[in-house]
């Protein structure tokens, strides 16, 4: 089930929050129901694999016992988190990546070993990282730890983020689990909130994505230097979209239930650097690998280049592993290492961030270009398709593609980048407008926007979410 969905506006959100608001006087029944109709909505494409995630939840809240109750020994604490470890990523590879491994053995080898097909469960990556921040965080002490299932199933498997993040960190909700509060403003907000992220998916995503499509069903030799760019452009806002929104949409759910996530995106499109661009985008993947694998290995403290060569090369070489089992994820996140590793020891990124224009030129034009490696199904499509994007594969500089690519799409690509930048706040800042009107303004437009998001999810199948493969 996904929030974009008939299903889920019309049928499933008014049903949990009739239900939920009737039992908020009751926190543990609040919380079990919450929990029940969290399984139901996982369980509704694949009802197999929620055994897989009840399974997960039971081990890590056995494991976060367990570390509580040895916590003062840190040796015998540091064993259980070891081991704790070693279970979720085993969970994690067996599902994931056996057979990403066994096909490149047998690639490599000239080997012929049987490879399994094994169905990968929708949101592994996300729960099994929350499972591990739970058990983490009660070692650390930055979390009282559950002795009630329930609750720990309720912060794995919550609806809103359970199967496309955000990451919520336990130590950001652990005290909102028995004693959060709902009222009337959050629930506006969180309103608000959900419709922005539902806007971003109906229109802004799925245009980009048709236009994405229709660009890599084409062969290499029948796309111009500008309509290889103008896919590539229009994939990265696709992606930022379709995950952006999606967020969006789960803070203002969490919020509608009491709950508090964090940020995930910070206007990433008006970045100066790379560096710059990955603290503003997927925040909650990048704080929750600073916190629990940079700094493990000793950050950028190090006294050594190469060892701090090494921890970033782990931190993203691990990071494009995370988002899919396949090589052009590799390369992907290999490349967004080159770049900051250059950017941190020559100075580029710190220059380019005091160059305005110029930096946001250079780290889109980065962004984009590495982003393509994840839209490729192979090594060998991303190859003739940067020989497009560069013209060193014959293609021409313009063609009738890219005038069909700019006539049927200009206006959601210009929409795309508008919506990218912090109009709201400048309007705000710097233009003066009053809060009042700018807030009745913007409500009356947000509701007819809305309107036509909803006029897009009535008469349009096509709606993907991206995410869900990672």
């Amino acid at each position: 089930m996904v929030f974009s969905s008939k299903i889920f506006l019309f049928y499933f959100l008014p049903f949990v929050l009739a239900g939920y608001y009737l039992l908020k006087r009751n926190r543990k029944a609040s919380n079990v129901f919450l929990t029940l109709v969290s399984l139901m909505f996982y369980a509704w494409g694949e009802p197999q694999f929620v055994f897989v995630m009840l399974l997960s939840i039971f081990v890590n809240w056995l494991f976060g016992l367990w570390v509580d109750r040895v916590r003062e020994d840190r040796r015998k604490a540091k064993g259980v988190v070891a081991l704790m470890a070693v279970y979720n990523l085993g969970m994690l590879g067996v599902f994931k990546y056996l057979g990403f491994l066994l096909d490149s053995v047998n690639l490599w080898f000239r080997l012929d070993l049987p490879v399994p097909e094994i169905a990968l469960p929708i949101g592994i990556s996300f729960f099994t990282f929350q499972a591990m921040s739970y058990v983490i965080d009660v070692y650390r002490g930055d979390g009282k730890v559950q002795k009630n299932l329930i609750n720990v199933c309720l912060y794995i498997s919550f609806f809103p983020q359970l199967i496309a993040g955000p990451i919520v960190r336990y130590q950001t909700i652990a005290d909102e689990i028995m004693d959060r509060r709902e009222n009337l403003p959050d629930f506006v907000l969180g309103c608000q909130r959900f419709m922005v992220g539902f806007c971003k998916k109906a229109i802004l995503a799925n245009q980009m994505g048709l236009l994405v499509d229709t660009a890599f069903e084409l062969q290499a030799s029948q796309l111009s230097v500008v309509s290889a760019w103008i896919a590539a452009c229009a994939y990265l806002m696709q992606v930022y979209y379709d995950f952006g929104g999606y967020s969006d949409m789960a803070i203002g759910l969490g919020r509608m239930f009491g709950f508090h996530f964090l940020e995930n995106f910070n206007f990433p499109f008006i970045s100066k650097s790379v560096t710059e661009f990955w603290r503003r985008w997927h925040i909650s993947l990048c704080t929750w690998f600073r916190d629990y694998l940079y700094f493990p290995l000793g950050g950028s403290r190090v006294k050594s280049v190469w060892r701090l060569l090494f921890n970033m090369f782990m931190v993203w070489g691990l990071t494009g592993l995370w988002h899919g089992a396949a090589w052009t994820y590799v390369l992907w996140g290999v490349g967004f290492f080159v770049i900051q590793a250059f950017e941190r020891l020559s100075g580029l990124g710190k220059w380019m961030e005091r160059h305005g224009a110029l930096g946001v030129f250079y780290a889109m034009f980065m962004v984009v270009t590495i982003t393509v490696m994840i839209r490729s199904d192979n090594l060998g499509v991303a190859w003739t398709f940067y020989g497009s994007m560069f013209g060193v594969n014959g293609a021409v500089f313009w063609d009738a593609t890219a005038g069909v690519f700019l006539r049927e799409y200009g206006v959601f690509l210009l929409a795309g980048v508008i919506c990218g930048l912090p109009v709201f706040n400048f309007l705000r800042d710097r233009v003066r407008v009053p809060d009042g009107a700018l807030r009745i303004v913007g409500g009356v437009c947000l509701a007819a926007v809305f309107v036509v998001a909803l006029s897009y999810l009535i008469v349009d199948s096509y709606n993907p979410f991206i995410y869900f493969n990672f």
